[in-house]
């Protein structure tokens, strides 16, 4: 096939191939639906470049049909779907089970701007936003989001975003997590032994003042790094949390898609 990329942010034709079996198929009945890989394409640009949704390029399909595709998509949890899928399938070109036995637990305070939506004030990091909680594996794959006010506490985050193991990742049993997490959280995590038996380990601050890559810890730095090539992820611009989610696993799909298409 030729490659039609238009923009380096598209979906080649081998990314295409990996997508096209875990979306949805287009109704058989009513109007003939847009072409999803155009959708795709324009919202890949717009987290990408950063741009809002009227400023898309003239040779994409028009703002409000692409909003309405990745309105619709998050509503029914496609793009999640299709992210677990892809990181499953990633997971297993490493050699791995296709799910994870331990994971590492971090979370980002980022600016949000002055649209409406929840916010808060992060005191130790000086940030007026919202904070971005995420469990990834040891490969650095996204397992979980949620998306807080900046002023939420880690280990309360935490229980928020690790509250939604219920019924998934069964075979996951250890986590590591940074200093912010000590205290309550390991109790509630004992607690809970009786639902699922994780044990939490908190990875010590090293060095002092010198800088020292930490064990298990560089993995979820590295996943931040990753996210924010996405500019639209530099800040929130979202009004609603979910939103916030979505975007993240968008930008992973993108990340793994790409992998996936590489010729092993």
């Amino acid at each position: 096939m030729q490659n039609t990329q238009l923009y380096p942010c598209e979906l080649s034709d081998a990314q295409a191939t990996v997508l096209y079996p875990l979306l949805p198929k287009p109704a058989r009945r009513g109007r003939k639906p847009t072409a999803w890989r155009r959708v795709l394409n324009a919202i890949f640009y717009v987290l990408r470049c950063g741009c809002a949704w009227r400023y898309l390029p003239k040779h994409y399909p028009p703002w409000p049909t692409v909003y309405g595709w990745y309105r619709r998509w998050q509503q029914a949890g496609v793009w999640q779907q299709v992210h677990d899928e892809l990181r499953a399938r990633v997971r297993v070109r490493a050699g791995k089970q296709r799910q994870p036995t331990a994971g590492i637990v971090d979370s980002q305070s980022v600016k949000i701007a002055d649209q409406a939506g929840v916010r808060g004030y992060d005191a130790g990091k000086k940030v007026s936003g919202r904070k971005r909680h995420l469990l990834v594996d040891t490969l650095g794959l996204v397992l979980l989001v949620c998306v807080t006010a900046a002023n939420v506490q880690d280990r309360d985050g935490a229980r928020t975003l690790l509250a939604r193991l219920v019924g998934r990742f069964s075979r996951l049993v250890l986590l590591w997590a940074d200093g912010g997490y000590a205290g309550q959280l390991v109790g509630w995590l004992w607690r809970l032994r009786r639902w699922r038996k994780i044990r939490l380990e908190i990875v010590p601050r090293l060095g002092g003042n010198r800088f020292v890559v930490l064990p298990k810890r560089w993995i979820v730095e590295r996943t931040w790094a990753w996210l924010v090539k996405w500019r639209r992820l530099r800040c929130d611009y979202e009004q609603r949390p979910d939103h916030s989610e979505a975007w993240i696993y968008i930008a992973m799909i993108g990340v793994m898609s790409r992998r996936l298409a590489r010729k092993k």
